[in-house]
């Protein structure tokens, strides 16, 4: 686990940004929130649209209710968006599986249509979602900023292609896995080391899908 000096000040707040399709009450935001209520920290776990620049500004009301020292912790799209927020606004980031520059995955995947099981919003991708994610991605990335959790065999993204763009970040890999990265609950005390705080290990359960 990263000890409390590794991560510097203790962070003011934790932005919770969840993957594609997906929403602020997911099981892994769920479990982030869980952690920060059991710290007395303060949380934002937003429902983000479906295209990247309505996302990104609902993140980014999101992080100024969190005081001056926010960490942004993202998972798949998520960690691409809290990516885009730590690089613009000098933050540190928690990146679980995240989506490396995803408009080449996006372009795959013109004319699908979505529905969001939480949201309940439909949606089909159009040029406008890949535009907009090829825009706002950074050139390059700052390492030090990044704790990354990473899968060694995931089924959705390039587990090395990630390795490679964020190489120098503090990174924990967790054998074999899914891109879902079931095993969150473990790393918990990592995640809050990395903002400043001592979780104890095992002091947040699992959250079970659906439940």
């Amino acid at each position: 686990m990263l000890s409390e000096s590794a991560a510097g000040a203790a962070a003011s707040g934790v932005l919770y940004l969840h993957g594609f399709n997906s929403a602020g009450a997911s099981p892994k935001a769920r479990l982030v929130k869980a952690a920060c209520d059991d710290l007395g920290l303060a949380c934002r776990t937003p429902d983000l649209a479906s295209r990247a620049n309505d996302g990104l500004s609902v993140a980014e009301a999101a992080l100024a209710q969190l005081g001056p020292r926010p960490v942004v912790v993202g998972s798949s799209m998520g960690g691409f968006l809290a990516t885009v927020l730590a690089e613009r606004h000098d933050l540190k980031a928690v990146l679980i599986n995240p989506a490396v520059r995803p408009a080449g995955l996006v372009d795959t995947m013109l004319g699908q249509r979505f529905i969001n099981d939480y949201t309940g919003e439909s949606f089909a991708i159009e040029p406008a979602h890949r535009d907009q994610i090829a825009a706002m991605t950074p050139e390059t990335v700052s390492p030090w900023r990044y704790l990354v959790l990473l899968v060694t065999q995931d089924e959705t993204l390039s587990s090395p292609d990630t390795f490679a763009a964020y190489r120098g970040a503090k990174m924990i890999l967790h054998p074999g896995g899914e891109h879902g990265f079931a095993a969150l609950a473990d790393y918990l005390p990592a995640v809050l080391a990395f903002a400043g705080y001592r979780l104890a290990p095992g002091r947040i359960a699992p959250v079970v899908p659906g439940a």
